[in-house]
């Protein structure tokens, strides 16, 4: 059987003196898989990516990732984990107004030491594969959102990453943006890109993963195939 790209196993993350954010959470996501990670605003879904990414630590229970201990990492050694193995889509794309496409889009692969010339060359074809070249010369501001996430996803392809992470990729869009954001990401898991999504949209999840797994106050209590999760999985 493939070994899983991630395993989760017993975490728990409490935050102050309030209940714990994740409890006991456990799950595993093998290669070429497309999960959704489906909740309602403070379910713990956030928290279980940020896990992931290697941006916050569990208090109990271990976080492995593509063979790395990620709760073991270091400040410093969480970040080299992130920018060689993991990319990351967000809501509102984080891309920098002051540089074109091209340079946003090559960028990780700057800061991972490689050539101006080879990161260019990278991005060139990241761009011309996601459909949007024309528009690498282009500032962000003077694209549309669909095509500022298409860009973010670009970005987050760069480095070629083992695991690519979206949280609520859909969720500053309109419609037809967010249906074509949805296509691309089922495109790229056809292509064998293993995508976690984090959403409260049901119909997100049911468009481009074929798992779906629920957190509901810090607990996962369901992990199923996509078409058969529950109306209630969203309230």
């Amino acid at each position: 059987m493939t070994t899983p790209l991630i395993e989760l196993c017993e975490v728990s993350r409490r935050y102050d003196d309030g209940p714990p954010a994740l409890h006991e959470a456990s799950l595993t996501v093998r290669p070429g898989e497309a999960v959704a990670i489906l909740g309602p605003s403070g379910s713990g879904k956030s928290t279980l990516l940020n896990l992931v990414a290697g941006l916050d630590r569990p208090d109990t229970g271990t976080v492995t990732v593509d063979g790395v201990r990620v709760d073991r990492l270091g400040e410093a050694a969480a970040a080299l984990y992130r920018r060689a193995r993991i990319g990351m889509v967000f809501q509102f794309f984080n891309l920098l107004d002051d540089l074109t496409v091209t340079d946003n889009v090559a960028l990780p692969a700057r800061l991972a030491g490689l050539s101006r010339g080879e990161a260019a060359s990278r991005a060139a074809g990241l761009l011309e594969r996601l459909g949007i070249e024309r528009h690498a010369r282009a500032y962000p501001g003077r694209l549309s959102g669909g095509q500022r996430q298409r860009v973010a996803v670009a970005r987050a392809l760069m480095n070629r990453p083992a695991l690519l992470l979206a949280d609520e990729p859909t969720g500053a869009l309109d419609t037809a943006a967010g249906q074509d954001v949805a296509r691309l990401l089922t495109e790229l898991n056809a292509e064998g890109q293993t995508v976690v999504l984090v959403t409260h949209d049901l119909a997100l999840a049911r468009s481009c993963t074929h798992r779906t797994i629920r957190i509901a106050d810090g607990r996962v209590t369901h992990d199923l195939p996509s078409g058969a999760v529950a109306p209630e999985a969203v309230r």
